[in-house]
């Protein structure tokens, strides 16, 4: 919502205020509970490395877990993630694979399978995600969970906290604003803070990282190799564009894209859109899709032969790396040792 930007309450936001100390107070007595033992939370198989924000909305969580798997990777771990799969239509836990269908199993989880390549499982209960996870997979050695933050029946060893450009919003919990849960006064001893426009938006100290839109590549390429080129988009230069983006916020998207020498047109479609009917169908002209979007569009399907899918990427400046390192040899692996590079 556009009152939970401004830096100070607006009169919409100040009406709210009854709400949102209710909801705080319930938030509160929920983790206090935890903390006394009346609620328990339970073990993963192996150590959790959790991603998540305090404000409602994106704020780059996929992205950030995708490279945090494919960093985990090169330093020889055997990484798996675990996530609630939003907006799927599927019930229970269930594995994600390369065939899975993005109404089933959630678009982001099968982003990040296709991706990556590591196992995924998604479920409400993220510790039953967990364990089917790795009772299908004994190699993992740790587990990474898209969002999350707020799941307190899942022990988590490290806690890698997200802030975009919004920062704490107008600093009010929802609904008068967007927390999810306040602002800490510090950063936890196993928790980092990452954020991902590049520059800080909290007084909290943390790392920053910056999304970067790599190139595009024909969504039937996509399919066979997730791969794109920066030079395809030279391809697309002096023609109109569609640009469709089915994003919480699709702005930032779009921004890249005419960055980029695109003249576009601009369509922002729901966030998590199924996509069940092509809101470009019958019209002429060249289409570019986010690849959140392009999983719930197979190549064969008619009035996709057309469709251009953009890869974003997203990177951590190397200290966080050095940082993560560091608490997954103290939280993690207090006994383990790892030669690679952080970065």
């Amino acid at each position: 919502m556009a009152q939970w930007r401004l830096p100070r309450p607006s009169l919409g936001a100040r009406c709210l205020l009854p709400l949102s100390w209710l909801y705080g107070a319930l938030s509160a007595a929920r983790r206090a509970m935890y903390g006394a033992r009346l609620l328990h939370s339970r073990p993963a198989p192996c150590p959790v490395v959790v991603v998540g924000n305090l404000v409602a909305g994106g704020a780059g969580k996929t992205p950030t877990v995708m490279a945090l798997v494919q960093w985990l990777q090169r330093q020889g771990h055997k990484p798996g993630v675990i996530s609630r799969g939003h907006a799927r239509q599927g019930r229970g836990t269930a594995l994600v694979v390369r065939n899975s269908a993005a109404l089933d199993v959630g678009d982001e989880p099968l982003l990040i399978q296709l991706r990556t390549g590591v196992p995924v499982a998604v479920g409400r209960d993220r510790v039953a995600a967990a364990h089917l996870l790795c009772a299908h997979h004994p190699e993992i050695d740790v587990l990474v969970s898209d969002d999350g933050l707020q799941h307190l029946g899942l022990q988590r060893a490290i806690e890698v906290l997200l802030f975009d450009d919004r920062g704490a919003g107008n600093g009010l919990l929802l609904p008068a604003g967007p927390l999810r849960q306040p602002v800490p006064a510090g950063v936890a001893p196993n928790a980092l803070v990452l954020y991902t426009a590049g520059r800080s938006t909290t007084p909290l100290p943390g790392y920053l990282g910056q999304r970067q839109l790599t190139g595009i590549v024909r969504l039937s390429d996509w399919w066979r190799d997730p791969l794109a080129s920066p030079q395809a988009l030279s391809l697309l230069a002096g023609r109109g564009v569609l640009a469709a983006a089915g994003l919480a916020r699709p702005e930032a998207f779009f921004d890249m894209l005419e960055a980029a020498g695109l003249q576009i047109q601009r369509l922002p479609l729901p966030d998590h859109d199924a996509l069940l009917s092509l809101p470009w169908a019958g019209q002429p002209g060249d289409v570019i899709v986010t690849e959140k979007d392009a999983v719930k569009l197979r190549p064969d399907r008619e009035d996709c032969a057309r469709v251009w899918v953009a890869r974003l990427d997203f990177v951590p400046e190397p200290a966080f790396y050095t940082a993560l390192l560091a608490l997954l040899q103290r939280f993690a692996y207090p006994t383990r040792t790892t030669t690679a590079s952080p970065s």
